[in-house]
């Protein structure tokens, strides 16, 4: 068992299998592994519970879990039944969690532990038992309290490993020159290379709850992306978010690369790769790239590089065969996609300007 807790601490597809080994230790359907910080919290199961715990996570069951304000409480470095830390077996069949959510399931005992973690997460342990089995036994306990430590440490582990391959990322994007950081869930920086930390503070700002743009109209975009992060709501696409020129600094584009792989790995606390590319001289981009950048329809995206071009609205309309007032809808629609605020600024965006080729 012991054994398996470290394998599935490098090999996160081995978790399911370990939590099901310490279910069965326990007499119990199944285990759940979670951690939690205030940013939310993320799971895995063994596979005996892994509809429950969907179900319980969809109905957002964790904002009535006063079992797991119980341990918390307790501060216990250790296992504890649920009939530990509740007054009596009718107590915590009376709790509106167990009550409502895991009765109907089958279930209804339980034993858990909470483990700080370094990152200033918390590592949950929680082991449902069917509730036709009644509480799990004392004896129970001090098998689990044996693998403890090993469940701390696994997890120590999975997060230094994780904090290591997101620095060797951002060191290798920056052997190609470019800025970039591993962002964590909410938004907060988790590391970042040398060429990123440059840009701190005129052009980004490393805030404790998350990393914020100068530019406000680029922060708005940058706090919309962040909060599709938190929600889980991001796609598997790039996000581009265009930052204008300043006096300091040339115009850029900050790109958010969604970490893939993460459906068994609980401890990457990684979720997005941010890369700043500069933009340089060269040709206007073409229709199809600024489409796939900010989101542009295609009539969008051939008035957006007609301003990049220089041409006025007028022009655009007349090689287009359509209205000046269509013209202008199509570009408050760019103006608004792109987070910036006047035509101008669009035009210094993409006027002779073009991604640098990497």
């Amino acid at each position: 068992m012991i054994g398996r807790i470290y394998e599935a601490a490098v090999i996160p597809e081995v978790w399911p299998s370990a939590l099901h080994e310490i279910g069965e230790i326990s007499g119990a359907r199944g285990a759940i592994l979670l951690t939690a910080n205030p940013a939310g919290q993320r799971w895995i199961s063994s596979p005996d519970v892994y509809e429950d715990m969907a179900a319980y996570e969809q109905g957002e069951w964790h904002l009535k879990n006063k079992r797991l304000q119980h341990f918390l409480a307790r501060q216990h470095a250790g296992f504890l039944r649920d009939v530990d830390i509740f007054p009596s077996c009718e107590a915590v069949q009376e709790d509106p969690q167990i009550k409502e959510f895991f009765r109907p399931r089958g279930l209804g005992w339980g034993v858990g532990t909470t483990i700080p973690v370094p990152s200033g997460d918390f590592l949950v342990v929680s082991i449902e038992r069917d509730y036709v089995r009644g509480p799990i036994e004392n004896e129970v306990v001090p098998r689990l309290d044996a693998l403890r430590p090993h469940l701390a440490r696994a997890a120590l582990m999975s997060a230094r490993l994780h904090m290591e391959r997101a620095k060797a990322a951002v060191e290798t994007i920056g052997a190609i020159g470019l800025p970039a950081a591993v962002v964590r869930r909410g938004g907060a920086l988790l590391t970042a290379n040398a060429q990123m930390q440059a840009l701190v503070p005129h052009v980004l700002q490393d805030g404790r709850d998350r990393a914020r743009l100068v530019s406000k109209p680029a922060d708005a975009l940058l706090a919309r992306a962040f909060a599709a992060i938190e929600g889980d709501a991001l796609t598997s696409e790039v996000t581009s978010i265009p930052v204008a020129a300043t006096e300091q600094q040339p115009p850029m584009i900050v790109h958010l690369v969604p970490v893939r792989g993460l459906a068994n790995d609980i401890f990457s606390q990684g979720r997005v790769v941010m890369v700043v590319t500069p933009v340089i001289p060269a040709q206007v981009p073409g229709a199809e790239v600024l489409q796939g950048l900010f989101d542009l329809s295609p009539a969008e995206a051939r008035v957006a590089r007609g301003i990049g071009g220089g041409s006025t609205v007028e022009e655009i309309a007349g090689a287009h065969g359509i209205s000046r007032e269509t013209v202008r809808t199509q570009l408050k629609s760019v103006l608004s996609k792109t987070g910036l605020g006047r035509q101008v600024e669009l035009a210094q965006l993409l006027a002779g300007k073009s991604l640098p080729q990497v």
